[in-house]
């Protein structure tokens, strides 16, 4: 019997790039069995050496997920569909997040009722759910591709109080998503662009930004305040972050993520549902899923899902209507395809299940869980510069360089002379690389690289390995004097 099972985008480099594959089986966990002998590179990547899934992957049968493992051997029917599901990151009515009191404290002026006027002619809204509207204090961490359509419609809506929390500042390269920031505003910090978008679309609204990255010592403090919190990042580190001071503190989280042509919408709110460790127990290895920065997105992708996000959002102020809490949206732009799936809370939480272990944020050492601290017992990753890996080449230097990037990356910036090896294929073809002679490894940012080399010292290699650090992105501005031209 041929089952359907769909692949998330970020992991279908290890399925040669399908989106959808028919695999024999009678039962969830043959068809995994089999999804590993028909696509080797999956192995490794996406399963245990026990043949479990690793825990930042999940399975959906039907948009219900596989919870427990004797669910993996209950019987399929033709009709079923399974969907493959990585961390990039019901819903009954709900109770509005703003009080009555709240609520009574505000009120509009003629002004106001002539900007909202749409709002107040729709039953569910009114003038009541302007005010909570006005009420309310959303703190958007993330002013990047997701940030700027929820920033925006939020701003539009009447928001009273809106946070923006980003430390970065406006490259030209973000503004074919980014649609917050302008060409005028490349090089400025995206928290004063986005102030000052905010305020052309109200100025009414009260604006506090916040410069800084979000740690654990200061996070707690700065979404404190506040009733509602959008998750807009790019990283690992800050959602499970977000997630955990969100818990703590009794707060809702907008959940929005996205890579290539996918997206992906939740609501995690522990007091009524599952949290993001519910569903993502842990996240992948450094480098092995990459984020939007590394894959690329398409640029109405954010505004889709950025959209959503606000609209959940707006539900949660408001009170009624059907929210993602308990579900999860995911929409596949490019191949017409989306779903909602139930997902639960899970009793072995670490945050909010019976017997949380995790109870104070500046405990928790997120470095350390995301991948991103090397430990002593690890053997450190000797790194080559850019500049240090071209001065050997023009050198005449005997070195084999390996690229592990994406082919549409590759077509945006070429090394010269490199060889293309992905990671998945790297165990088995490591014969092609001389141990006697120094390999640098190289990707967009440097993180894969670095994934590349602890893949091969596992698999048994035992020549000198290099990453380049900062990866293509540090490299290409940089002119090689016998071809005259760019990187």
């Amino acid at each position: 019997m041929q089952i359907q099972v769909y692949i998330s985008a970020t992991l279908r480099a290890f399925a040669e790039r399908k989106a959808k594959v028919e695999i024999e089986g009678s039962t969830v966990r043959e068809v995994l069995g089999r999804l590993q002998d028909e696509y080797p590179e999956s192995k490794k990547a996406l399963f245990e050496e026990s043949g479990a899934l690793r825990p930042f992957v999940s399975v959906f049968v039907n948009e219900a997920p596989i919870a427990t493992d004797s669910e993996y051997d209950t019987a399929l029917k033709e009709t079923d569909k399974i969907l493959l599901l990585p961390i990039i990151a019901g819903g009954a009515p709900t109770e509005s997040v703003i009080s009555d009191e709240r609520r009574k404290e505000v009120s509009l002026d003629d002004a106001e009722i002539e900007r909202f006027n749409k709002h107040l002619m729709l039953r569910d809204i009114g003038v009541k759910g302007q005010k909570r509207i006005k009420a309310a204090k959303v703190l958007i961490v993330g002013l990047g591709s997701l940030g700027s359509p929820v920033v925006q419609y939020l701003a539009a809506a009447g928001v009273g109080t809106i946070g923006i929390a980003d430390f970065d500042e406006v490259s030209l390269g973000n503004l074919q998503s980014q649609v917050i920031h302008g060409t005028r505003d490349v090089h400025r910090p995206k928290t004063a662009s986005a102030k000052d978008t905010i305020k052309a679309i109200n100025p009414k609204i009260k604006i506090e930004a916040y410069n800084e990255k979000l740690e654990s010592d200061n996070i707690a403090n700065i979404i404190g305040e506040y009733d509602v919190v959008v998750d807009c990042t790019d990283n690992y580190k800050s959602r499970y972050l977000i997630n955990d001071a969100c818990v703590l503190l009794g707060k809702p989280v907008v959940f929005g993520a996205m890579y290539q042509f996918e997206g992906q919408v939740s609501v995690f709110d522990a007091k009524s549902g599952p949290c993001f460790r519910c569903q993502f127990p842990s996240p992948p290895p450094v480098g092995l899923v990459p984020t939007c920065s590394e894959g690329g997105v398409i640029s109405p992708l954010p505004g889709l899902i950025g959209s959503i996000q606000a609209n959940e959002v707006l539900k949660l102020i408001i009170g009624g209507g059907e929210t993602l809490i308990g579900k999860l949206l995911v929409a596949d732009t490019w191949n017409l395809h989306s779903s909602v799936l139930n997902i639960h809370k899970s009793e072995n939480c670490p945050i909010c299940g019976s017997n949380p272990t995790i109870t104070e944020i500046e405990d928790f050492d997120y470095e350390d869980f995301c991948g991103l601290r090397q430990t002593e017992e690890e053997t450190p990753v000797e790194v080559i510069t850019a500049e240090e890996l071209v001065a050997r080449i023009e050198r005449g230097d005997t070195i084999t360089i390996v690229d592990v990037r994406e082919p549409h990356e590759r077509a945006i910036h070429r090394f010269p002379n490199a060889i293309v090896i992905p990671i998945g294929q790297l165990a088995r073809r490591q014969k092609e690389l001389d141990p006697d002679i120094d390999t640098v490894f190289i990707c967009r940012e440097g993180k894969r690289s670095i994934l590349a080399i602890n893949t091969l010292r596992d698999a048994g290699y035992k020549g000198p390995m290099y990453s380049l650090a900062g990866g293509i992105e540090s490299a290409k501005n940089i002119i090689f004097s016998h071809e005259g031209a760019w990187l």
